[in-house]
C-alpha cells in the first residue's frame, strides 16, 4: 500500500481510496477490463461508484501511471507496466493479452517510410494469433 501511495505522490495526486484500490487492482490483474476493475475495487470500497472507477482510471492514466490498451474489437484494458515501449499478443479466439518485449531483429514496420516531421519516440504493435489452449483445441 506504501508503495502505490508513494507512486500517487510521486505523480502529484492526491492520495484517494478510490485511486488506490484502482490502482492496486490494475497492479493485481494485468490486461484488466473495466468491469474486472471495478469488482476488484468494489472488494475493498463496496460503495464506490463506477464514475469514481472510470474517473480514477482516467486521471492514473492521464499521470502515466497507468497504461489504457484497447486492441481492434475489445474493450479497453489496463496495465500497469508503463515507461518501456513494450507490444501485446492478443488471441484471436479467446482474448487473452499478454505482454512482449520490443521486436528484435529486422523490424522494417517500426521505422516509418516517411515520419512527415515528427519525431517518433514510440512504436504500437499488437501480434494477434491464436494462444496455446486455443490453437491446441482446434487441432
Amino acid at each position: 500500500m506504501e508503495e502505490l501511495e508513494g507512486l500517487l505522490r510521486g505523480a502529484a495526486l492526491r492520495v484517494t481510496r478510490p485511486r488506490l484500490a484502482v490502482l492496486g487492482a490494475v497492479h493485481t490483474h494485468a490486461h484488466a477490463d473495466t468491469d474486472t476493475i471495478i469488482g476488484a475495487v468494489r472488494n475493498d470500497i463496496p460503495e464506490v461508484s463506477h464514475q469514481a472507477v472510470y474517473d480514477s482510471l482516467h486521471t492514473l492514466t492521464a499521470a502515466g501511471l497507468v497504461r489504457r490498451i484497447q486492441p481492434l474489437g475489445l474493450v479497453a484494458r489496463y496495465e500497469s507496466r508503463v515507461g518501456d515501449n513494450h507490444h501485446h499478443v492478443v488471441c484471436r479466439s479467446c482474448g487473452v493479452i499478454a505482454d512482449v518485449d520490443c521486436a528484435v531483429g529486422h523490424a522494417p514496420c517500426l521505422t516509418a517510410s516517411d515520419d512527415h516531421g515528427f519525431v517518433i519516440d514510440e512504436a504500437e504493435v499488437i501480434y494477434w494469433g491464436l494462444c496455446s489452449d486455443c490453437s491446441t483445441h482446434r487441432t
